[in-house]
């Protein structure tokens, strides 16, 4: 942006000129004091960058100053620009406000209760108002109009929603039209490049088919955003996909230091998590890098004898409530590890994610023949993508993680699993795979029928106890060698599940 038009920029919340923070997923520019506020609320709710002190891909930062510049903030503002707004005592903050609590309260209706979004006329189905936004994106993303799609994304329509007549996603049509600001939107809400359309390409093959190659390359690097991130934080350098580099990989300083029974064994439990548990992690690192490295950058550029004060430090992640309360606490703990303890963390975070990119390319083949074959029979749905996130404390087991649907994954934030679009399909692979499923299947029928069975014996068995119980005229001394009703309760189940999990 130029020196012109820089001067004309003011805060999205309080109106200060010459703000120096950007919310990237709101599109607004926003001032010192009211970035300590977004910081508060959580990256689920803001994502705050500085405009000068943090590095920005160049198209990310061009469409934060696109949608400033064509009113996004009217988006998050709609009903205050109506008159009447005024006289019923709802205003915006202003600079003279405080922050606490002025500027925090307004912040938090604005972009957390979304108290002056306009509202779309009640429906009784809201899936179906969502599934008919998310149509709308589908059709808007191949323009340039960001603010259109901003503006349907902020009423529910989803990045990821899979077209079944079109047989694509919003990002699919982004990348054959080249539109690589939409394509920056669609990713900061959680757009996936590497998901496959019907046909079985992804975004990126689309982009590089158009000869479309910045937006190509950049749907990489959207791609490996999760470990990239990471390994700046480490060593202040990024992979360099273009000549086939996706992981850097670097060593703790000290070597020499012996390596702790407890930290072999929490090694140990992140290598056994299923795939989806350690995405999540992977994604609470990734939260609490940001976190970090946020806070370095506007602890420096403060006036420290203003603004450094106890209500604006944010000293642990804020609570996500879609999370469960298993997971908020994990995630708010990270920030007890010193710098020693949180890199080795991060390093081990990312020598896993190589070791599991590189050994599951035949479940990746696998995961993309059933999601063509979901495609071609139209059981993609929306609902697919709503589920919710499981706790750290339930660790679910290979035969549950190989059965996990690729629908939810297309859902998560940023695919581990990524690189799928190198990988073509053979015939005798498809009917492998193929064969594979319908044996699982057969598999749980069989476990299911066993299982139904044990509960059958365990209900005749219950009732014999009972019978048993019934019975006053027995002798003390033959009840030593009776079973009671809660032994029995209890070795049913432990049966159950012992037959279930073998």
């Amino acid at each position: 942006m130029s020196r012109r038009q820089r001067s004309n920029e003011v805060c999205a919340d309080c109106s200060v000129p010459d703000p120096h923070w950007a919310s990237i997923n709101r599109g607004v520019l926003i001032c010192d004091e009211c970035c300590s506020v977004h910081r508060s609320l959580g990256r689920h709710l803001s994502q705050v960058r500085h405009l000068k002190h943090t590095p920005w891909p160049p198209t990310l930062l061009q469409m934060v100053q696109t949608l400033y510049n064509n009113g996004a903030n009217s988006i998050w503002e709609h009903s205050l620009l109506d008159p009447s707004s005024i006289m019923s005592g709802k205003r915006k903050a202003n600079p003279q406000d405080k922050v606490h609590p002025n500027k925090t309260d307004f912040i938090r209706a604005k972009y957390q209760m979304l108290a002056f979004v306009h509202r779309l006329p009640c429906r009784d189905d809201d899936s179906v108002t969502a599934k008919d936004l998310s149509k709308q994106l589908h059709s808007s993303v191949r323009t340039g109009n960001l603010e259109t799609c901003l503006r349907l994304l902020s009423l529910g329509a989803q990045a990821n929603f899979f077209n079944p007549e079109k047989g694509n996603t919003p990002l699919h049509v982004a990348a054959k039209a080249g539109q690589i600001l939409q394509a920056e939107l669609l990713a900061v809400y959680g757009a996936d490049p590497g998901t496959p359309d019907s046909n079985g390409k992804t975004p990126i093959d689309y982009a590089r088919q158009g000869g479309h190659i910045e937006l190509a390359d950049r749907l990489v690097e959207i791609q490996h955003e999760l470990t990239d991130r990471l390994s700046f934080y480490l060593c202040g350098r990024k992979p360099d996909h273009k000549n086939g580099q996706h992981y850097i990989i670097p060593q703790i300083a000290d070597s020499s230091l012996d390596v702790s029974e407890l930290a072999k064994a929490a090694k140990k439990k992140l290598q056994s998590l299923s795939n989806h548990l350690f995405e999540e992690l992977a994604m609470d690192v990734y939260d609490e890098v940001d976190r970090r490295e946020t806070d370095a950058v506007w602890l420096a550029t403060q006036n420290h004898s203003t603004l450094v004060t106890e209500t604006t430090v944010v000293p642990f992640l804020p609570v996500n409530p879609e999370y469960s309360s298993t997971r908020n606490q994990g995630r708010q703990k990270l920030a007890r590890f010193n710098a020693h303890e949180f890199a080795t963390l991060v390093i081990d975070i990312l020598s896993d994610a190589k070791r599991r990119q590189q050994g599951n390319s035949v479940s990746a083949s696998k995961e993309n023949v059933e999601l063509i074959l979901k495609s071609i029979t139209s059981q993609h749905s929306n609902e697919s993508q709503d589920n919710d996130q499981p706790d750290y404390d339930s660790v679910a087991s290979d035969e549950d993680a190989d059965l996990e649907s690729v629908s939810s994954k297309a859902n998560r934030k940023k695919s581990m699993d990524s690189d799928l679009s190198d990988g073509s399909i053979t015939v005798q692979e498809f009917l492998d795979v193929k064969n594979a499923l319908v044996a699982s299947e057969a598999k749980i029928q069989q476990l299911m029928k066993v299982n139904n069975n044990l509960s059958d014996e365990l209900r005749i068995m219950q009732k014999k106890a009972s019978k048993l119980e019934k019975q006053n005229s027995v002798p003390d001394s033959d009840y030593d060698n009776a079973v009671s009703y809660s032994d029995l309760d209890d070795t049913g189940f432990v049966i159950i599940k012992s037959n279930i999990f073998t």
